[in-house]
């Protein structure tokens, strides 16, 4: 690979990041640059081996590397770096590169803080590097005709189910539910009662806080509707097809009573899922790992059931690059994203944690090969992707979601019906991207 040397030094936010360098063997340059410094913002957020995995392959990189120097932040969660990010850009002390949420590409365009990769590739090599990832999750990283991400910590939702309690139901335990009707029979089926009719164990758990928008994407995608535009300045989200999926999801609480009323905590379900308090659950891919590890029976992983059609949204971080670096910089964070995104290294994350290897020549890698045939469910978020959409992403994107979660809580607290909480919603949405038409 080829590399130039930069002479600035790489920036420090506190004690996190000194920590953070520590942890890498990086720290104490002292005043003296002698190499192209990289400050890297990383969310670790999701369970899992991400900030071990994250930290293993940096190192790689630099020992053949020693004219680049990276100190990584570990910002939290994705929220958190996102913050952390917007709060750096408007300080005038950007990172050089991070990964962030696929659908924060608007918020960082609209305040002007990311590079597009076509003015930074330069060989025919490089330009055949952009078209090399899956084209579902090109579809949050592309507007304008320009690349402003590249996927790396990428998933999508899945369906978990529990195969000792299908045995146990009378189902069969291979088989899980293709269709909504199948997933509230099913539900019918797994869900236990004690003497006293108290629920010992729910038929499936589809989490309504963290992010729920993402998987109320999933019911409005499997109905056919699309909830935003390419162009990020337009909602759908009091179209019928939504209305009606927003219904389906109180009802699976309300009228079949396969799923506990109210809002199912995210960040609980897997563990809820491993003490036997629900047979199906709805999560990320990403949690593919941590299930392996710890979930005490045998489990399938399978694409989400369907209505008019199969699908899900994508979801997951994208790598950037911020405008406010040297020509260096950004050739350096290029270098770094092109190598940590090949075919070897990308099956190493995804063999690590579980998120999808984000182009098809990783999966064709001998390792990865040896991974799948052990592990087969590992295939299912892969497959998925040919009837994948985009996630939810707009401008003002982290306003837009709130609104469209308050309505979620709305419908699913009864606080509102579906119909008219999704009505209010889309006036809000409108309210606020009028201005980007």
């Amino acid at each position: 690979m080829k590399h130039t040397s930069k002479q600035l030094l790489g920036r420090r936010l506190g004690a996190g990041a000194l920590a953070a360098a520590l942890a890498f063997g990086i720290a104490g340059f002292g005043g003296k640059a002698q190499a192209t410094d990289l400050q890297f913002f990383f969310p670790v957020a999701v369970g899992g081996k991400a900030a071990e995995t994250i930290e293993g392959l940096t190192k790689e990189y630099l020992a053949a590397n020693p004219d680049v120097k990276i100190d990584p932040v570990y910002a939290g969660s994705y929220q958190d770096t996102i913050t952390k990010t917007l709060t750096a850009v408007r300080g005038g002390q950007p990172p050089q590169l991070s990964v962030i949420l696929a659908v924060d590409m608007f918020t960082l365009l609209e305040e002007d803080a990311i590079a597009a990769f076509e003015d930074l590739v330069e060989t025919e090599e490089e330009k055949a590097w952009l078209t090399s990832f899956y084209p579902a999750f090109m579809e949050n990283s592309r507007t304008g005709g320009k690349t402003y991400g590249i996927p790396f910590q990428r998933s999508t939702p899945v369906l978990y189910w529990n195969k000792t309690a299908f045995e146990e139901a009378g189902l069969d335990p291979e088989t899980p539910p293709a269709t909504w009707d199948e997933m509230v029979a099913f539900g019918k089926k797994l869900t236990k009662r004690d003497k006293d009719g108290n629920v010992t164990q729910w038929g499936l758990r589809i989490p309504s806080s963290g992010f729920p928008y993402w998987l109320f994407q999933g019911l409005t995608t499997e109905n056919g509707a699309i909830l935003a535009n390419d162009a990020g300045n337009q909602t759908n989200f009091d179209d019928p097809k939504v209305v009606e999926a927003l219904q389906f999801l109180v009802d699976l609480s309300k009228k079949y009573e396969v799923m506990a009323p109210g809002i199912i905590e995210w960040g609980t379900t897997p563990k809820a899922f491993f003490e036997g308090e629900t047979a199906m659950m709805w999560t990320t891919t990403g949690n593919l790992t941590n299930v392996r590890n710890n979930a005490p029976f045998p489990f399938g992983v399978a694409m989400l059931p369907k209505k008019e059609r199969r699908g899900a949204p994508t979801g997951g971080g994208n790598f950037y690059i911020f405008k406010d670096s040297t020509e260096e910089q950004k050739q350096a964070s290029l270098d770094f994203i092109k190598w940590i995104t090949a075919p070897e290294q990308a099956a190493k994350w995804t063999i690590a944690t579980g998120y999808v290897a984000p182009r098809p020549d990783a999966w064709e890698t001998p390792a990865m090969k040896a991974y799948v045939k052990d592990f087969p469910p590992a295939l299912v978020a892969r497959d998925q992707l040919q009837h994948a959409v985009a996630e939810l992403s707009t401008y003002q994107n982290q306003r837009i979601t709130q609104i469209l979660n308050d309505a979620l809580e709305a419908a699913i607290t009864g606080r509102s019906e579906p119909g008219p909480a999704l009505k209010e919603a889309q006036e809000k949405a409108d309210a606020i991207l009028k201005d980007y038409h």
